[in-house]
């Protein structure tokens, strides 16, 4: 039986000042095979983030249509001709440590779980969520539940997804509505969940493209409820098994 296979879809926007520290914490993972290739969906950066991606050896796509949704579509497009058995999605600020990559991969791997969340609250240092962070998380997940009767901890960017799986929820918010709605899909169409806690920090460097300010959250909490909005009126309806939580 070939190995299971998992590619990485890095989303980023002006990230140098994390390039190199992102690339050597990645290298482990490529060298043991746990990630077979990493893509950096360029979402428009001004800076030199793609160059140093491509001098770190990772592949490089550009998508000058900003949002994180557009991002990661065009990083799923360029797997799509070798798509690998998973796919997993983490930012490039190294708030995730992509060390927990291993863990989140291994109950799709082992045949357990279709998607996997990293969830941060439990093991998030002081500071790294901050309060409107934190309430824009209870909320989503509160309207999740109450949308899809399924109990969400988190709305974190780290997760990795069966690619199978991934193709049956047709993703398609070029936004930060992404995460939302892979989750609310995931729900409505049974798939096996699973999240596990995950260590949460302050970002390496720079400053958060939403997160970083009130008015950033603000938007990105507006985009969540209108999202949830239109798929509760679009999306059929289907019950689906319980959520697994992992400590």
């Amino acid at each position: 039986m070939p190995p299971f296979t998992t590619d990485l879809i890095i989303p980023a926007v002006n990230e140098a000042e994390n390039l190199p520290a992102l690339a050597r914490a990645l290298a482990p993972l490529l060298a043991s095979g746990t990630i077979r290739r990493v893509v950096l969906a360029d979402n428009g950066s001004t800076d030199a983030t793609p160059d140093l991606a491509r001098d770190a050896g990772l592949t490089v796509v550009r998508e000058p249509r900003r949002g994180y949704g557009n991002a990661c579509l065009a990083g799923l497009a360029e797997l799509a001709a070798d798509p690998p058995d998973a796919v997993a999605f983490l930012d490039a600020d190294l708030a995730d440590d992509p060390a927990g990559l291993p863990g989140l991969i291994a109950p799709i791997a082992d045949g357990a779980a279709d998607l996997v969340l990293g969830q941060r609250r439990r093991l998030a240092e002081p500071g790294a969520l901050d309060p409107h962070q934190a309430f824009g998380n209870w909320l989503a997940c509160t309207l999740l539940r109450v949308t899809t009767s399924r109990r969400y901890r988190d709305l974190g960017p780290l997760r990795v997804v069966r690619w199978r799986s991934l193709a049956t929820l047709d993703m398609c918010d070029p936004t930060w509505g992404w995460t939302v709605e892979m989750q609310y899909k995931a729900a409505r169409q049974g798939l096996r969940i699973e999240e596990i806690d995950v260590p949460y920090r302050k970002r390496h460097a720079g400053k958060s493209k939403i997160s970083g300010s009130l008015i950033g959250s603000a938007r990105a909490g507006t985009k969540i409820i209108a999202v949830l909005t239109k798929l509760w009126w679009t999306t059929p309806r289907r019950e689906a098994s319980g959520v697994v939580e992992r400590g």
